[in-house]
């Protein structure tokens, strides 16, 4: 085992499956909602950036956020926020019943498990359906949602709750990620080790921080975890 490491902790999205496998199966929601999608993009980018200023809004985040993407698409907020947990926030999760995992996560998520790390899951999106569908729910010590915390990542916040909820110091957890500016820099920035998957054919950006250890396979990561 990893020496200092007592638990381990996963991103959602993008990296205990391929995003492809998601992107696939929101074609037709994409080519009817563009403009909504769009929009509540920017918003998010929008949140992230206030976030570096201000104290995150845990009570207020949803509102906040539709208020944003109102303000871009010049609609009423009240019936869109209603509108996005109805078709992105709810409309998403059964797609997760036909999406399959990367190869070995559950081996590597039995493993871990047995060898005595805590597991833990931090997602931007609110992860306890899409846990099971993807049938990988009963692993978890902690699941999280960064929304509840009103920051999404990278903010350290929610990565500090995380910790909190798994018992341990943030030094103490592997966070395990797919994104280099939200998963990586957001845990590094939080005191946590990192282990990226590398899902995507580009690195990481030289002024963001190298990942402890990067992996193309989850039996690599299994590996290097037990090694």
């Amino acid at each position: 085992m990893q020496e200092g490491i007592k638990g381990i902790a996963f991103d959602l999205d993008g990296t205990l499956y391929p995003n492809y496998r998601l992107n696939v199966r929101l074609i037709p929601f994409i080519f009817k909602e563009w403009r909504l999608l769009s929009a509540f993009g920017k918003a998010r980018n929008i949140i992230r950036e206030e976030q570096k200023k201000n104290m995150p809004c845990r009570d207020c985040f949803y509102e906040h956020q539709a208020e944003i993407v109102a303000e871009i698409l010049k609609v009423p907020a009240g019936p869109l926020k209603n509108k996005i947990d109805s078709l992105i926030y709810k409309g998403w999760e059964p797609l997760f019943k036909k999406i399959k995992l990367h190869k070995y996560v559950i081996e590597t998520l039995e493993e871990l498990k047995k060898a005595g790390y805590k597991l833990g899951l931090l997602s931007d999106f609110p992860p306890e359906v899409k846990l099971e569908y993807l049938n990988i729910s009963g692993f978890w010590d902690a699941v999280l949602c960064s929304e509840h915390s009103g920051a999404l990542k990278p903010h350290p916040l929610s990565f500090s709750e995380m910790a909190d909820a798994m018992n341990l110091q943030a030094e103490n957890i592997m966070y395990v990620g797919n994104s280099h500016p939200y998963d990586i820099a957001g845990a590094a920035g939080a005191g946590m080790k990192t282990a990226w998957i590398k899902n995507r054919l580009v690195s990481g950006k030289k002024k963001e921080p190298k990942p402890d250890f990067s992996f193309h396979n989850y039996r690599h990561l299994y590996d290097f975890m037990l090694k």
